[in-house]
């Protein structure tokens, strides 16, 4: 993995988008292993469509990054840490 330094408005944007719970637990859970929308949604007692919201807002960070598999019933989105560590600076 990688570390992403950030600073400016970026600070701003990454900041928001760690500070909702949800997101939060979105990250740990990814820390394990990469997992589809559907499994973190059922694993965080959320829809499947919020947890997606929330994974664009990570991705937008530059905290996640997805990609699409075949699944069951068409396309699976799976999703990992883009990065394991961040680096704000202050200038």
């Amino acid at each position: 993995m990688a570390e992403i330094e950030v600073s400016g408005d970026d600070v701003s944007k990454l900041a928001k988008a760690l500070a909702s719970q949800t997101r939060w637990e979105i990250m740990k859970l990814l820390q394990r292993r990469a997992v589809d929308v559907s499994r973190i949604a059922e694993t965080l007692y959320q829809t499947e469509a919020n947890i997606s919201a929330q994974i664009k807002i990570l991705e937008e960070a530059g905290l996640v990054k997805a990609r699409y598999e075949p699944g069951v019933h068409g396309v699976r989105k799976i999703c990992e840490p883009a990065v394991d560590k961040v680096i704000i600076i202050f200038r």
